[in-house]
């Protein structure tokens, strides 16, 4: 399928979801009013605030512009095609830094998390400054589990991986200053917020970014959804590795050299200088 057929799929859901939210307008009023100032409920994380939660403030979001099912039955009708700079079977290995590097951090995250944006907001900078250095090289592992669930189901998390592999065809610097963009505390919506879903709220972020301002084919390969199956694929492939009864449990997650990076309870390094104290002790074992 011709990647102007796909983009006219993409928008001809996004009409079908507009106009059955206009029938559903009075009834989301009511359900909403009760469900104001809703409960927490955690998703794949543990208490103290690590790992992610989500707020049963609305069943999807007010800015939901494609369905997490019909964003999926039009990524499938693409052709494949795998960004620059990934390896592995179907490109799902996304390593950056140094090859010959010794050690290798893997970082688990899903795009709409807002713990995975607090820890780039508070270490991202650190995790950067680590693979230029060549203290390790970086695999990303990136879900999209959050528009999966039923309190904030839409297909944000699937939208900013395809647009990270955007800019991940563009080079390895893009696609990290791409994340740490889409992370920034005045970027990244609130969870139960699908803005994320929306081609044009990802591409003006990605304006903040040196290699993807102004860049045309970056632009049209997020809104022709080129890499809209590649996500699903990394998706897949994150979804092997995280769950309840995996090593790694919620998002941000961290193996260093296949082990778990976390304190005794569990809980992932935040702080910069917390997660240097670990990946430093990792190191010596």
């Amino acid at each position: 399928m011709s990647n102007r057929n796909n983009q006219q799929n993409k928008q001809a859901a996004r009409e079908r979801l507009r106009a059955e939210r206009e029938r559903q307008a009075k009834k989301d009023k009511a359900r909403r009013q009760l469900f104001v100032g809703g409960a927490i409920v955690a998703v794949l994380a543990a208490a103290a605030g690590i790992g992610v939660a989500v707020s049963n403030a609305t069943n999807g979001s007010k800015n939901n512009k494609v369905s997490s099912e019909d964003w999926d039955a039009a990524a499938k009708k693409t052709t494949f095609s795998r960004p620059a700079h990934t390896t592995g079977d179907k490109g799902t290995t996304v390593v950056i830094g140094d090859a010959g590097a010794k050690n290798t951090l893997q970082v688990f995250e899903d795009m709409r998390c807002p713990v995975c944006s607090q820890f780039e907001q508070m270490t991202g900078d650190t995790v950067i400054k680590d693979i230029k250095s060549g203290k390790y090289k970086a695999q990303y592992v990136i879900g999209t589990f959050l528009d999966r669930n039923p309190q904030i189901k839409g297909s944000g998390s699937k939208n900013a991986l395809s647009a990270l592999g955007a800019a991940l065809n563009v080079s390895t610097d893009a696609f990290l200053e791409y994340k740490k963009a889409l992370f920034a505390k005045d970027n990244h919506p609130e969870e139960t917020d699908d803005a994320f879903s929306d081609d044009a709220r990802l591409i003006d972020i990605a304006q903040q970014v040196g290699a993807l301002k102004g860049n045309a084919e970056f632009e049209k390969n997020v809104k022709d959804g080129t890499f809209d199956k590649w996500a699903l694929a990394l998706s897949d492939a994150f979804d092997k590795e995280v769950g309840p009864k995996k090593d790694i449990q919620g998002t941000p997650g961290f193996k260093l050299n296949g082990k778990v990076l976390a304190d005794a309870n569990g809980r992932p390094p935040m702080v910069a200088q917390q997660f240097t104290a670990a990946v430093d002790e990792g190191l010596k074992k």
